[in-house]
């Protein structure tokens, strides 16, 4: 697993359109790459590590769909988005039809494009995973329970969505901004001090007397879980 924010392929061919995702998903914490035809989006999704890729329909030689086929043939996981100024049912039912997890039509609001990548990964890493460990902190996804060292530790609601965001990210700097996004979507305000007090919250929980915590805070940047034994495993 590389250390990083999570990547996305952005294969679309209007520079407008790249360029105000570039600026926006970048504020949202995510790194973007992009190519404006088919054949090298094809190329990057193969050779880049890849989190989601945000397919345009209408490209120059190889159309979306055609594109489509081939990222499928590579990876049947990888979350794919199709976005397209054709607002009609044929070409939703099309595109999902062939393959893609959404779609969304041109023009869209940013932060329901960011809401969809969210929900489009959560179920991918749903159908991936049941259970995340790290080091002696196990969770379990279905039953919503955590254990360290086989002691059953009791999270709230949020306290487990936090800790779950911070062990399929092991040893990356997560910004306030990107945790909020992640874990509160819209029901926050960005000056509000809610993540300082949930991931206090979590050390009381998870981290043993006398130890360091799992959770280191980076100043003026924001926080790293540092797993204390390799990365996570998933079941």
């Amino acid at each position: 697993m590389y250390i990083g924010a999570m990547r996305i392929l952005v294969i679309e061919d209007e520079p407008a359109i790249v360029r105000t995702l570039e600026r926006g998903l970048g504020a949202h914490g995510y790194t973007v790459m992009s190519a404006d035809n088919g054949e090298d989006g094809v190329r990057l999704a193969a050779s880049e590590p890849v989190d989601v890729v945000l397919l345009d329909i209408a490209l120059p030689g190889l159309d979306g769909h055609q594109v489509l086929a081939r990222l499928r043939a590579q990876r049947q996981d990888l979350p794919i988005l199709m976005l397209t100024a054709r607002d009609d049912v044929q070409n939703k039912v099309s595109a999902l039809e062939s393959g893609a997890d959404d779609y969304l039509t041109k023009p869209f609001i940013l932060e329901e494009l960011v809401a969809r990548i969210r929900a489009m990964t959560r179920r991918s890493d749903q159908v991936r995973s049941s259970a995340l460990e790290a080091g002696d902190i196990k969770l379990d996804l279905l039953s919503r329970r955590c254990w360290r060292d086989e002691t059953s530790i009791e999270l709230s609601s949020r306290e487990f969505a936090l800790l779950e965001y911070f062990m399929r990210n092991p040893g990356r700097l997560l910004t306030r901004q990107q945790i909020l996004s992640a874990i509160w979507e819209y029901d926050f305000d960005p000056e509000s001090n809610v993540v300082d007090v949930y991931v206090r919250y979590l050390r009381r929980k998870i981290d043993k007397e006398g130890a360091p915590s799992r959770i280191t805070t980076l100043r003026g940047m924001g926080y790293r879980f540092d797993p204390a034994t390799g990365e996570p495993t998933t079941s």
